[in-house]
Order: structure tokens, then sequence, then C-alpha cells
């Protein structure tokens, strides 16, 4: 079992930085071998995909934040990281840190509201 804990949410102005942090506990097995991600999700839309980093540290981000968005992991620390910089407004979104085993199962955080005024 892991259970995971979004923290580093909050109100920023457009252009700023935020840095969000999924601090997980458990199974250190199971946050090495498995594959995390960012997610968000935005009042009537859908969850979307943000950025993931795999067991062995292949990176992939959404193209509405490429360039601007940074995923990282300290196992050491069982924190895995999103730094985002040049935030807009249309980032403002609930942000949920996931992890994905390889047989599938899925462990979710309970969210961070971030919030990008203009």
């Amino acid at each position: 079992q892991v259970q995971l804990v979004e923290s580093g949410g909050g109100l920023v102005q457009a252009g700023g930085s935020l840095r969000l942090s999924c601090a997980a506990s458990g199974s250190i097995f199971a946050i090495s071998v498995g594959s995390f991600r960012w997610y968000r999700q935005a009042p009537g839309k859908e969850r979307e995909l943000v950025a993931g980093i795999s067991s062995g540290g292949t990176t992939n981000y959404a193209d509405s934040v490429q360039g601007r968005f940074t995923i990282s992991k300290d196992i050491a620390k069982r924190t895995v990281y999103l730094q985002m910089a040049s935030l807009k407004s249309e980032d403002t979104a609930v942000y949920y840190c996931n992890l994905q085993m390889p047989r599938g199962t899925n462990y979710w955080g309970q969210g961070t509201q971030v919030t990008v005024s203009s």
C-alpha cells in the first residue's frame, strides 16, 4: 500500500512559479518501481495528464506545459516534485499525484489547488 500527499499549491500571479510536492509513504518497493504522474482537473473539465516520470527517470509532458513544467523525483526522500514556471490562468486546477504500478494498480493523492490570477 502507498499513500500520497500533495502540497505546495496556492494562489500565484500569472507568470509566477510554484513547486508542488507529492510525499509518498508505504512500500519503498512500490515507490521505486512505479511511474509517477501529475494530473490536473479544472472546474467543468476532465482530469488531464500533465507530466509523468518513469521508474527509470524518463519524463513526458503534456504539450500545454512542455518547457514550463518540470517533473522530478527523489526516491530517497520518497517525494515527487512538479516545478511550474510561467504560470497561466489556464493552469488553474486541482493537481493530483498518481503512482501507477507495473501491473496497473493506481494510487492517488487528495489533490492540491493551484490558482493563477491574471
